[in-house]
């Protein structure tokens, strides 16, 4: 693999700016979730039983245990943690300098210390999986030291490739568990008819993609299995040309789920991944930049080579091809110009493929950490200079010690897959896996393991009246209620109550506790809860007095579809009553305090009184200038802001490279004209001063990100 100081640029420049979305989404949704008068308050979570604060620290690594002392409750510690994590996000966007591993591991523990606390609404696999990258920010950013960068681009390769085996994980686990689940739409290959109308909450392209012929569908599955079990291998490959095939697939594969359904920042926490397997000549490529190799002639024995790698990139493509049609029978109807697809292997079989298949994946592994060991070694006894060749190698030990620790854990959560194979590990990985677990530092992954909604969508639809004659429902603002109201494009922005919402509809009331907290607040008519259902008061039915009364039914929703003269229908969705869902209930009602009191959810304790220190004061301030937006208004302002910041910071940069230019020929030519007026021989030296060098090369690394990122 070449260099991959762009490839690295870029893949944090993304993490900053996904950090900095994430952060901003939980910030604006902390007091309705989490507050004093929330469905799951936080100061639940932390109890204060006299131990010393690093003994808390311990049990749960959290900054909140550290609130009382700055005069904040723990609302006001979280809205504290998440602006934090929102302004240092947002300025090492703007600037290399400040994306250093000390500033990712400041991220990091921020983000832990609200996952902590989190409970349901913050366990999601793309929280865990934010984490767990977020980690490998820390070991891949560069530390910056005010002499100059301390840790240099000898070990980068060792670092990014933990990144690129992350992607591997979370890419293959999540193809094989479509099919080790037993879920009849996937082993049909049906999945795709159902996925864009059951999914949480679709965009409006989705409905378009639901009204493709079935037979695409079909083809769709198939292609996502391609995609998500055999290509991922080819992020190991020697070859070049194989990695870039396997990024622009991936890409391919996350760039039509953002299009077709919101799923917050996960998608562009996976592309951000994809950036491991690019180097710097594709990049430059990218941005339409040549180097000076680019038309370097080959000698014989290289156009051998290529010629050869050719060869055997085709026959890798061709044997993919031959995978996909042998195992889903995959043959064109040339009647119905369709392209048929059928499961052309059984479970049983499928579970011995992957137990032959997963121990020489770790293995693959195994072999590509050590080459990347080895090379970044090699690298640093090369050095010149005796000091800073033992430098070089002591930072190459400890990067190569940190690198196969991660290696060495993340087996553990990857071999989940199989037993076989999980008790097969060391007894002391698994033991340092437990160790760090409560860190999550790494994880397991599997996504859409099984097809909900078979048969029609379940929503929970609430309804609120004052005289239990005449009902109201009560319309979120993005999950499916008004059949004639479109979906809405949310990315990346995670309304984390919706998406509760639609886990709710697939079980009983009890298996969602919190759904009884929601109708108590309701009843209460608590204005930051009302905030998470509609930011806008005067769409909330009952924004001049609390219902007296709520109820809950389900519904079975679909797409519409197209009339038969090809028109499209006034509405995006049909339903169908299902059952209720919870029973009638009112504040003191003996069903709701009996589900409260169940769930853990009966209030303990009055909130204690926070002082009015001026940093409440702040907090507050802040809280009340936002919460008036629509969050995706929040975020897509953010990023915009961002996004002109680095424009203009590019033009600046442009400018200054012209005027520098301009002044280094005056000064060359003067150079040369006192050249030749001297008689003597003046000896050779070194004539560049080393701090003039590492300022002009972050100004060009500087420039080169913000290339980069106006290209993204």
């Amino acid at each position: 693999m070449g260099e991959i100081r762009l490839p690295i640029q870029a893949f944090l420049w993304c993490m900053s700016t996904i950090y900095m979305f994430a952060f901003a989404s939980i910030y604006i949704q902390i007091p309705g979730l989490y507050g004093n008068d929330g469905l799951l308050p936080a100061r639940w979570m932390l109890r204060y039983t006299g131990k010393g604060i690093w003994d808390q620290l311990r049990d749960s690594p959290t900054l909140l245990w550290l609130g009382p002392k700055l005069g904040l409750d723990t609302q006001q510690g979280m809205e504290l943690i998440a602006l934090m994590g929102v302004a240092l996000s947002l300025l090492s966007t703007l600037t290399h300098r400040l994306r250093d591993c000390r500033l990712y591991l400041c991220l990091w523990i921020l983000y832990l210390s609200l996952y902590q606390v989190g409970q349901v609404f913050l366990y999601f696999q793309w929280d865990n999986l934010l984490l767990e990258t977020g980690f490998l920010c820390v070991l891949v950013a560069p530390l910056y030291l005010p002499w100059g960068r301390s840790r240099g681009c000898f070990h980068d390769n060792m670092t990014l490739w933990l990144v690129r085996w992350l992607l591997f994980r979370l890419m293959f686990a999540s193809g094989v568990v479509k099919l080790t689940s037993r879920c009849p739409t996937w082993w049909g290959l049906t999945a795709m008819t159902y996925h864009y109308e059951t999914q949480c909450i679709p965009t409006p392209l989705a409905w378009f993609a639901h009204q493709l012929p079935v037979w695409w569908q079909k083809f769709s599955v198939v292609a996502t299995f391609l995609i998500e079990i055999p290509v991922p291998f080819l992020f190991f490959s020697p070859i070049r040309r194989h990695r870039l095939t396997a990024f622009y697939m991936q890409v391919l594969l996350q760039v039509l789920i953002i299009l077709s359904g919101n799923y917050n920042f996960f998608n562009l926490l996976t592309l951000a991944l994809c950036f491991s397997l690019l180097d710097d000549e594709h990049i430059n490529f990218l941005l339409r930049r040549t180097s000076a190799d680019t038309h370097k002639p080959q000698s014989t024995l290289e156009k051998a080579w290529s010629w050869g790698c050719v060869c055997v990139e085709l026959s890798v493509y061709i044997l993919l091809a031959y995978w996909a049609t042998l195992h889903f029978n995959l043959r064109m109807d040339w009647e119905k110009k369709e392209l048929l697809a059928k499961t052309a292997f059984t479970y049983h079989q499928f579970m011995a493929l992957l137990k032959d298949v997963l121990t020489p994946s770790i293995w693959i592994g195994v072999l590509s950490l050590t080459w990347e060991i080895i090379r970044a070694m090699i690298k640093c006894v090369c050095m010149k200079g005796v000091l800073l060749r033992f430098w070089s190698t002591l930072q190459w030990g400890v990067m190569a010690a940190a690198a196969a620790s991660m290696f060495a854990i993340s087996l553990v959560p990857f071999t989940f897959l199989d037993y076989d194979a999980n008790n097969a590990l060391w007894p002391g990985v698994k033991r340092a896996f437990e160790v760090t677990d409560r860190y999550q530092l790494t994880n397991s992954y599997g996504l859409f393991r099984r097809m909900t909604g078979v048969g029609g969508r379940p929503e929970v639809i609430i309804e609120g009246s004052w005289d239990r004659n005449t009902w109201t429902e009560i319309e979120f603002m993005y999950k499916p209620g008004n059949m004639s109201a479109p979906p809405a494009f949310l990315t990346p922005h995670q309304p984390r109550l919706d998406w509760q919402m639609w886990f709710a509809a697939l079980g009983p009331n009890h298996q969602s506790p919190w759904f009884s907290s929601l109708l108590y607040r309701l009843l209460q008519g608590k204005k930051d809860v009302i905030r998470l259902i509609q930011a806008d008061d005067s769409n909330y039915p009952f924004k001049d007095q609390p219902p007296t009364f709520l109820r809950a039914h389900r519904y079975k929703y679909w797409f519409t579809e197209p009339k038969e003269d090809g028109t499209y229908p006034t509405r995006w969705w049909r339903r169908v009553y299902v059952e209720e869902f919870y029973p009638i209930v009112h504040l003191g009602d003996s069903f709701l305090e009996n589900m409260l009191s169940q769930g853990g959810l009966k209030e303990k304790a009055p909130a204690k009184r926070t002082s009015k220190a001026a940093l409440s004061a702040v907090l507050a301030s802040v809280r009340e200038s936002v919460c008036v937006l629509p969050a995706p208004v929040v975020l897509w302002s953010l990023l915009i802001a961002v996004a002109g910041a680095c424009v203009l910071k590019q033009l600046l940069s442009h400018t200054h490279t012209h005027t520098h230019t301009h002044r280094h020929d005056e000064a060359s030519e003067r150079e040369r004209h006192n050249t030749r007026q001297q008689n003597s021989q003046t000896p050779p030296g070194h004539t560049q001063d080393k701090q003039t060098e590492e300022e002009e090369e972050e100004e060009e690394e500087d420039r080169r990100g913000a290339l980069i990122t106006i290209q993204l």
